[in-house]
């Protein structure tokens, strides 16, 4: 069986708006499963492909910063 994640992740997204695709987002992290996390990657995979190099940087700083606070405790 060859089953292309992306591809059906994109297809299931692919006619929402803006307040469909962050209603996404929020589900799938205040969730916390596991099985979301693909479909969030895909997500990521997007939205830095169609950044340019500053935000880039200011998405890896964020990120840097998150990771911190969630391992200082």
């Amino acid at each position: 069986m060859d089953l292309n994640l992306r591809k059906a992740i994109l297809s299931n997204i692919a006619t929402n708006d803006q307040s469909q695709l962050e209603a996404t987002i929020v589900d799938a992290i205040q969730d916390g499963e596991e099985k979301m996390l693909p479909g969030l990657g895909v997500l990521f995979e997007l939205i830095w492909n169609a950044s340019d190099e500053q935000e880039k940087q200011e998405m890896i700083d964020a990120l840097e910063q998150g990771v911190k606070k969630a391992t200082a405790s």
